[in-house]
């Protein structure tokens, strides 16, 4: 019997991308060829990524003049602001044509995996009969309740303006929620009927038509959320997870050979017997420069020591922080390797948005969270992580929104309580078990191992009918 053959397209955003170039190391590991679709763009960072692998990899020309997007501009992260995102993934819809001769080429195809946000190559997927899996980056959690919550908007009109007012989803009547928890899209009615709107609702149309969703955790952490997709909404929803821990060792030597300077700022606070906070919050989210203020008075007074992975334009230093703090600070300015970082040793703590990606690495690496979720399903993950598996705390803001404020005072308190305090301590402990438990899974027979395995077999008796 032919080897299987799977064809991979993920959203050109990096958080997006990562995980699956894991997933495509685990479906070599299972004998499967695969052939990885991005654009000229995007391409270095994936080839750097899967060098020793034999990935192959097919550009497609991304579309230019598209109105609000720089030239040039092939990805999420290089955006000037996030908010035209989605601006970037419904140009991505007019790559189809290319997409759909490149798959003619291609030798027979058992099933394909795409981003949810590229939700139009389910009409190629059908066009060539290839069962096509969705790709959210989300835990079954926020994406069972995000579907949710989206069949009950009549629930948030009749909310008004109370973004605070806690309810409860019919389905799931034991957990209180607020509007806060969601993403805008889902349930404030001022999005109805507007071009993100409707762009939404165009990939979960596409996704209910699919063959299956692929998921980066693993049953035993979310086994209600699991099966309530599985039973209520559908399609099936196949736990593969975390697949972080299919990615080759962290490497910590710079292209020279040296150590990379912060590997070594945290073996000497290893040796100096010193735990340090992580502080990183993405790629992506737009940090004011009141509140990068605010986040720096509060690390500064905590006494903790921190290593903060700043992007440019958070990185500014003209009040003098670095100096002062320059005994039990450091500020990294470059593109990390953050599963390298949590691994350290001396890192037992993480104060992170909540993107999904970071609470599997960190749940792997038994490092505790401290909560700031900033946009899209960061909400949802935060209240996961603090009270459905309470392995992190949070940090509250003003509003309780999302985008909201912070004070300095309130960020030194919780930081303090992490990494010193007694409910960091119960944390700490907690999210050493999971991270236990999540290592059985992707090791051989456990259940993201079963499933993955399954899946294959599945898809690829069928191809060779």
């Amino acid at each position: 019997m032919a080897s299987p053959h799977v064809v991979i397209f993920p959203f050109m955003s990096k958080g997006h991308t990562i995980p699956v170039l894991h997933l495509a190391r685990l479906l070599l590991h299972r004998g499967a060829a695969v052939t990885l679709f991005t654009t000229p763009a995007n391409r270095p960072f994936i080839s750097t990524a899967l060098f020793d692998t034999t990935v192959s990899i097919i550009d497609l020309p991304f579309p230019q003049n598209i109105d609000g997007i720089p030239p040039g501009v092939e990805s999420t992260d290089k955006l000037p602001d996030m908010s035209q995102w989605s601006r970037l993934a419904i140009a991505a819809k007019l790559m189809k044509p290319y997409f759909e001769k490149a798959l003619n080429s291609l030798p027979r195809i058992s099933f394909m995996i795409t981003d949810g946000f590229l939700g139009w190559t389910l009409e190629s997927a059908q066009k060539f009969g290839i069962p096509r899996f969705v790709y959210y980056g989300m835990s079954n959690f926020s994406m069972a309740l995000s579907f949710a919550v989206a069949q009950s908007r009549q629930l948030f009109i009749d909310m008004g303006s109370d973004n605070k007012k806690l309810f409860t989803i019919p389905s799931v009547p034991r957990i209180k929620f607020s509007r806060n928890d969601f993403d805008a899209v889902f349930v404030d009615p001022e999005y109805q009927n507007t071009e993100h709107s409707e762009y939404v609702s165009e990939q979960i149309q596409a996704t209910g038509k699919s063959y299956g969703i692929i998921v980066n955790s693993f049953y035993e952490l979310e086994s209600v959320y699991a099966d309530y997709w599985n039973r209520e909404i559908g399609p099936k929803a196949w736990c593969v997870g975390p697949l972080c821990l299919s990615a080759p060792p962290p490497q910590n030597k710079a292209e020279n050979g040296l150590t990379r300077s912060w590997i070594q700022w945290l073996d000497g606070k290893q040796e100096e017997g010193k735990p340090v906070l992580y502080v990183a919050f993405g790629s992506q989210a737009d940090i004011s420069r009141e509140q990068i203020k605010q986040i720096k008075i509060g690390l500064e007074k905590s006494g903790v020591n921190f290593l903060w992975v700043v992007r440019n334009k958070q990185a500014e230093d003209d009040d003098g922080f670095q100096h002062r703090v320059r005994d039990r600070g450091l500020l990294v300015k470059e593109w990390v390797d953050q599963r390298e970082i949590l691994e350290h040793s001396s890192v037992q703590g993480f104060l992170s948005h909540c993107g999904w990606n970071s609470v599997m690495e960190s749940i792997c690496a038994h490092v505790p969270i401290l909560a700031w979720p900033m946009m899209a399903d960061q909400p949802l993950n935060a209240k996961m992580v603090v009270e459905e598996i309470e392995i992190g705390l949070r940090l509250e803001t003003f509003d309780g929104s999302g985008n909201g404020f912070v004070s300095w005072e309130h960020l030194e308190k919780m930081v303090k309580e992490l990494m010193e305090g007694e409910m960091g301590k119960k944390v700490r402990k907690k999210v050493k078990e999971i991270g236990g438990a999540a290592a059985k899974a992707v090791a051989e027979g456990g259940s993201s191992w079963k499933a993955l395995n399954e899946l294959i077999n599945e898809l690829h008796a069928e191809t060779v009918k």
